[in-house]
């Protein structure tokens, strides 16, 4: 992982668990001057391994990095984003890119005039279930893609154990929360797969006894511009955990399953199953450390990566899409 520029200076914005999964990761890298911005009092406590520590992005800003990490609340993304390209820093920004479009055209204007380099972190792109999904759909191993039925359902109290789940932003809706947002991975690899939606239809709710305030479930159809039909399911609320893509085309099925972390293909031709196995006991931490080693090549190398945050405008607004929809009660036709 040390194949980075000498000495780059980082601060990662926001101490969560998204937040400490990088910064752990960052630590393993000789050649990276860490420092975070947090009020997370866990955060203080790597001052002993000589992390400067900030609780203020302004503060922070006084100095001079050459990257940002930004894994605060969904709500203060944008915000702090603009922050940071002011400041002239290349900017890996955690999903989503926002809770809504506001301002999102300023920091494309900053990015594009000051040439910065810029991701989204959505790790399922690093996946290799997924990956390997994506090198059969380019390679057309089942033909012409007709649909495709994604899940992703999970206990949110089960996410973090000994923390409070209701204090999560995913939770709350003022810090941008709410299924559709949060687990926009889906609809981030869904993108990857198959480019622009046309037509979203959607119903969404708070139906379990959770105690949060907003959306914990999310039933859509999407049909993209290839005219790819897409049924989606979201939710906070599924025990056990169930996360799979099946994928219907002209000859044959592919289907991934996250439990067991299996790749199967079916071919119409000689009408038998395949099974790719990936690894059944994935080191989950593997495809961040995959996702940051790629982001910090291009930082080298001055590329712009697959999924900058210009791409991720596309899976947010799907997104949004989606909750205008069951808002709506209504079909949304996309651009």
């Amino acid at each position: 992982m040390d194949n980075v520029l000498a000495n780059l200076r980082v601060l990662v914005i926001g101490y969560g668990s998204i937040g400490k999964r990088h910064t752990n990761n960052l630590m393993k890298l000789s050649k990276i001057e860490l420092s975070i911005c947090s009020k997370n009092k866990e955060a203080i406590q790597l001052e002993r391994k000589g992390i400067k520590i900030y609780t203020s992005i302004n503060k922070a800003l006084k100095e001079k990095f050459d990257i940002g990490f930004i894994c605060n609340e969904t709500s203060l993304h944008i915000e702090t984003a603009i922050k940071l390209a002011k400041n002239n820093q290349h900017i890996f920004l955690e999903k989503p890119l926002s809770n809504s479009l506001k301002n999102i055209s300023i920091l494309f204007k900053l990015i594009n005039k000051k040439k910065l380099i810029t991701m989204i972190g959505c790790n399922m792109r690093f996946h290799e279930g997924i990956k390997l999904m994506k090198e059969l759909l380019d390679k057309q191993e089942i033909g012409k893609i007709i649909s495709a039925s994604v899940e992703n359902g999970s206990y949110m109290p089960d996410w973090h154990p000994g923390e409070d789940y209701r204090l999560s932003y995913a939770s709350r809706k003022k810090l941008g929360g709410g299924v559709v947002l949060t687990q926009i991975h889906e609809v981030d690899y869904l993108y990857w797969f198959f480019e622009k939606v046309s037509e979203v239809f959607a119903i969404t709710g708070k139906m379990s006894n959770l105690d949060i305030d907003v959306e914990d479930y999310c039933e859509s159809l999407l049909k993209f511009k290839n005219n790819v039909i897409v049924n989606l399911h979201l939710d906070y609320f599924q025990r056990p955990a169930k996360r799979t893509c099946k994928i219907i085309g002209t000859e044959g099925q592919i289907l991934w399953n996250w439990e067991n972390n299996h790749v199967q293909i079916y071919k119409n031709s000689n009408k038998k199953w395949i099974t790719k196995k990936i690894d059944k006991k994935m080191d989950r931490n593997k495809m961040y450390v995959d996702e940051l080693k790629y982001f910090l090549d291009c930082v080298n190398k001055n590329k712009i990566p697959m999924n900058s945050i210009i791409d991720a405008i596309e899976p947010q607004k799907i997104s949004l899409a989606i909750k205008e929809s069951a808002k709506k009660g209504q079909k949304i036709k996309l651009n």
